[in-house]
């Protein structure tokens, strides 16, 4: 019997309790994980369930891995593993075994983004259009959304009338799938799209599916859309149990599609749901938690659900208001200053924003506070350049698809130009057959050139040959392709070691990969890698990490700032304008920002003209929602910057009389004078050049120059004769 001793009353409800269909409202930080994952133990082990009839469906790679190796640590080894897999990976393993009635081949292509960005650049060219006036991004969201919409070529046609700019968009969706079909490549969209067809087409092949999957777990189940639910809802047959996690108050993806009225109305689709609510938060301080619900209780449009912690703590959130925003980016900067040197390591510590353009000032902090920093979510392991052109390799062993080929056949540089390419892919346009298949066949050129495309094909045809043998090991042949093809001496010779070390991370996922599924090939790594998205990178040294507060989504730390929380940022100006729906969205945003924070909560707000609103900023509506028992506020404020219905508590806020220069008087913080000299915790003495309404301008030693530091500041102070 597995051991639920250690769970409160409600998650061991939500383990154990034996409905056929069961929503799960998890609040943040209320352990869902565990109880998902102790709830498929539970069926394993206490019910005898099969493995292989279990299914969970996560919304990253990151939280499928996360959740097999808990089952894994739970059941051992001996026992088989359910199946656990983000919805799209699930999607081609489906495809994978019964595509072929759709008249497709099981091997085909899954296009990643710059893969679709090479199609429409062929596309470009071949109707002479250019970038400049079909940006690939605006495209790829009209292909998108006509496949959703399940709108064919010839519909997007006569959708686009006389219109010539809606025509050259229908001509270029109408090359998309005719290349899709030539390549058997399908997109990200079509993975479930196809599923879905293949599904109503032909109701034998969903029955074997519905059979396998006796119970079905979905995670993150507030983020889906209404195509994934259509899938999800094919798959729970009249025999099939249904088990569904979330939370309705981070919805924070409906600009993705996902629908909040999904889960908020999934008794409706089942009515003999049971609701079971996990409301205990085992992350957050009490002021924390109770900050976040005061924010969130102002949405309408909600399952009442209020969290409730044990932790308790005398610390409060802390709002500051600063009179711009270099003024606030410098009081975050010192703040994370001070609390590195008492103790508090900066990877515990995490700055979020609704937009990415507010990091600007942010990191320019850090770089003058000397804190070191990493923008969380760059440039993501899969998409980098060698790693895109290493796996585009491996593709050569496999489907040797023209994309592919296109990215590496200069690369590193054969000496094969534009007008050679576009020879071969014109030639194999015209028989019918893939570049590569044309470049073995045919000869087309003369001289070197031919020689070169010879040598390439025989050495693509020797790594097959390779591959094809018994007791071949995936990741020394692709430590042999990088070899062979020079790629690997390439980085070498240009002393390019970061892409080196990244070369060897991408060999040892190779290894991983044969280790952890011996009996797959390669065709499965290249299907499999296709869909990573988010594979957990760790950073080694000490850092601050700024981010997005989607990026934050699912991530918790010790100490967390929310910043720039003011009208028209955060909430964002594209949202109030959309009116109750975009506000309530925006407030859950703010709701997943706040309980992110374990111990201690900073908000701050700036001042001054904002060029991006064009206007003068007013602080946000979330400041203003939290219950004063749960917040401090610190900092100065001009007048603009007030909502008079609801002043702050403090003395800046609440004395409304007067200039502002005399609240400051009597506020009791520090007027500083022309040639005074000034002692700041970080840039060490300096000698005071202009003060004006509580903003310093003080010129400090090298390296650190002229700054201009709000007098209130707890780091500065008048140097003591």
């Amino acid at each position: 019997m597995i051991d639920v001793s250690a769970l409160n009353e409600n998650q061991k409800e939500a383990v154990l309790d034996g409905a056929k269909y069961l929503r799960v409202v998890a609040g943040a930080g209320s352990g869902k994980t565990r109880v998902l994952t102790m709830r498929i133990v539970h069926l394993i082990e206490d019910r005898n369930v099969w493995p292989s009839h279990i299914l969970a469906i996560t919304f990253t790679n990151k939280a499928a891995n996360e959740m097999k190796e808990r089952i894994r640590r739970m059941l051992g080894e001996e026992n088989g593993q359910p199946w656990i897999s983000t919805i799209h990976s699930l999607c081609v393993r489906i495809l994978r075994e019964d595509i072929l009635t759709m008249g497709w081949p099981r091997n085909f292509t899954v296009l990643d983004a710059e893969d679709q960005r090479a199609v429409l650049k062929e596309a470009y060219k071949q109707l002479g259009l250019e970038v400049s006036d079909y940006p690939y991004a605006v495209l790829l969201d009209y292909i998108s959304n006509n496949k959703s919409a399940e709108i064919s070529v010839e519909r997007a046609f006569t959708l686009a009338g006389s219109y010539t700019g809606d025509k050259n968009k229908a001509r270029v969706y109408e090359y998309y799938v005719k290349r899709q079909n030539e390549l058997y490549a399908l997109d990200f969209d079509d993975l479930i799209l196809w599923t879905v067809k293949m599904f109503r087409k032909y109701p034998e092949v969903l029955a074997k599916w519905q059979k396998r999957f006796s119970y079905i777990h979905v995670d993150e189940f507030q983020d889906i859309d209404k195509l994934q639910y259509q899938l999800i809802t094919q798959l729970t047959g009249p025999e099939n149990s249904l088990y569904v996690v979330g939370d309705p108050d981070q919805t924070i993806y409906t600009w993705r599609g996902a629908d909040v009225n999904i889960i908020l109305n999934f008794e409706r689709d089942f009515p003999d749901t049971k609701t079971i609510m996990l409301n205990e938060n085992y992350r957050s301080t009490e002021s924390i938690l109770n900050g976040a619900n005061s924010v969130i209780r102002n949405n309408k449009h909600r399952l009442e659900k209020d969290l409730y912690t044990h932790r308790e703590s005398a610390e409060k959130i802390t709002h500051y208001a600063s009179a711009g925003d270099e003024y606030q980016a410098a009081w975050i900067a010192g703040e994370i200053a001070r609390l590195h040197r008492k103790g508090k390591m900066y990877h515990d510590i995490a700055v979020l924003y609704r937009s990415n353009y507010l990091s600007r000032t942010l990191e320019k902090a850090m770089r003058d506070e000397r804190i070191p920093y990493v923008i969380y979510g760059g440039v993501r392991f899969f998409e980098r350049q060698e790693v895109k052109d290493a796996l585009c390799y491996l593709r050569m062993v496999t489907s040797a698809d023209d994309l592919a080929l296109q990215r590496i056949l200069n690369r590193p540089r054969r000496g094969i130009g534009n007008k050679t390419m576009d020879t071969l892919a014109s030639a194999a346009r015209e028989s019918g057959r893939t570049m590569y298949e044309t470049m073995k066949e045919e000869t087309l050129f003369s001289g070197k050139i031919q020689k070169t495309m010879d040598d390439f094909v025989a050495m693509v045809e020797g790594w097959r040959q390779e591959a094809a043998k018994e007791g071949t090991e995936i990741f020394r042949l692709f430590e042999k392709i990088m070899d062979d093809c020079g790629y690997r001496r390439m980085l070498e010779d240009n002393d390019e070691t970061d892409r080196i070390e990244n070369l060897k991370e991408l060999i040892d996922d190779v290894k991983e990969f044969s280790e952890n599924y011996p009996e797959s090939d390669l065709d499965e790594y290249l299907q499999l890698v296709s869909l990573y998205g988010d594979r957990d990178e760790t950073m080694e040294s000490d850092h601050v990490q700024l981010m997005t507060v989607h990026a934050a989504k699912g991530l918790e730390f010790d100490t967390v700032f929310v910043s720039d929380l003011n009208e028209g940022i955060f909430p964002n100006e594209r949202a109030m304008n959309e009116g109750k729906r975009g506000i309530e969205e925006e407030r859950r945003l703010a709701y997943v920002a706040f309980t992110r924070a374990r111990n201690k909560l900073y908000l701050t707000e700036a001042g001054g003209f904002s060029y991006i609103l064009q206007r003068v900023r007013t602080r946000s509506r979330f400041i203003d929602e939290i219950e004063g028992d749960y917040i401090e506020h610190k900092g100065a404020v001009f007048e603009e910057n007030k909502r008079e219905e609801k002043p702050l508590n403090q003395a800046l806020y609440n004395d409304r009389g007067g200039r502002f220069s005399e609240r400051l008087d009597r506020s009791g913080l520090q007027r500083f004078t022309k040639g005074e000299q000034v002692v700041h915790s970080v840039f060490g003495e300096g000698i005071v050049l202009s003060w004006n309404n509580g903003i310093a301008e003080i010129a400090f030693a090298y390296p650190y120059g002229i700054k201009k530091v709000a007098t209130g500041h707890p780091s500065l102070k008048k140097k003591v004769s």
